[in-house]
């Protein structure tokens, strides 16, 4: 039997013919699979979410008792709070509503659950899984954080968790974070302010509250910003600026969760903080 000759020798005739038609081709699809590979795999330069703590409740008393135990303070109106959730409230405080919360401290999501919630299928639509004992179907936050481990994690990544005096954790809901000079404060010496479907942080908190926005959707792709939110969120990053304590919070969060977040560690570690 004659020797099998490769297509990829040199010289001229048929052979060279071939390799002139099918070298440019090869390239071409090298470089599409380089191109699709290097958009599938991720990279340093991407973050990661939590992946270490799915649970709600554990977030909760890691940050009350490994995070907030020396900084007892909400992220609001700054009111004091002891190790027992019971907050003193500040001298002219007041609120419209949901009176009997306003003397706990509350976990808030600074963005809430429902914003990114609703991206996963169970709580839009329910599951197999989220039936009652009494035969009754269910959806939403409690369908989701039953069946799906995804959103388990989002719900307790401790970079979106922040103390709140009750009330105004349930006043602001799920309202969309605004700036409303002209409105007055909705809870007397607090100068949180609500508007409608709106909701301004006092300047106080609006910084960490930007900064954990942007991480949620750095970090979560079901998770994205509208473009206004986006504008909104990068101009409180730059004007109201990290301090000693949010790159504290942050440094120990870190350490309990196990991923950084990037929007605050960089801006410590410019300003020495870290």
């Amino acid at each position: 039997m004659p020797p099998v000759r490769s297509a990829w020798t040199g010289g001229s005739g048929p052979e060279s013919d071939m390799n002139t038609l099918f070298f440019p081709f090869l390239k071409r699809a090298a470089c599409a699979l380089a191109v699709a590979a290097s958009l599938s795999l991720p990279t340093a330069a991407q973050a990661q979410g939590n992946t270490t703590n799915d649970s709600f409740n554990t977030a909760k008393r890691l940050l009350e008792r490994q995070v907030y135990h020396d900084h007892r303070v909400t992220l609001y109106c700054g009111a004091s709070f002891d190790n027992r959730k019971n907050i003193d409230l500040p001298s002219g405080f007041v609120t419209p509503s949901h009176a009997r919360r306003a003397l706990r401290v509350e976990w808030e999501h600074a963005v809430p659950a429902e914003n990114f919630g609703r991206a996963f299928r169970e709580w839009r639509e329910g599951d197999a899984q989220c039936v009652s004992n009494k035969g009754k179907a269910f959806k939403g936050r409690r369908c989701a954080e039953k069946v799906n481990q995804r959103y388990r994690y989002m719900q307790a990544d401790m970079y979106n968790l922040f103390p709140a005096i009750g009330a105004v954790n349930a006043v602001r809901g799920n309202k969309q974070y605004s700036e409303l000079p002209g409105t007055a404060p909705t809870f007397g010496s607090c100068e949180a302010r609500v508007d409608g479907n709106r909701f301004e942080p006092p300047a106080r908190a609006r910084g960490a509250v930007a900064r954990a926005a942007l991480y949620m959707a750095d970090s979560y792709p079901e998770y994205r910003l509208s473009r206004q939110q986006q504008r909104l969120f990068t101009a409180w990053d730059r004007q109201y600026p990290v301090d000693a304590w949010e790159c504290t919070r942050t440094r120990r969060i870190e350490k309990l969760q196990g991923n950084e977040n990037r929007f605050v560690k960089r801006a410590c570690q410019e300003r020495n903080l870290w």
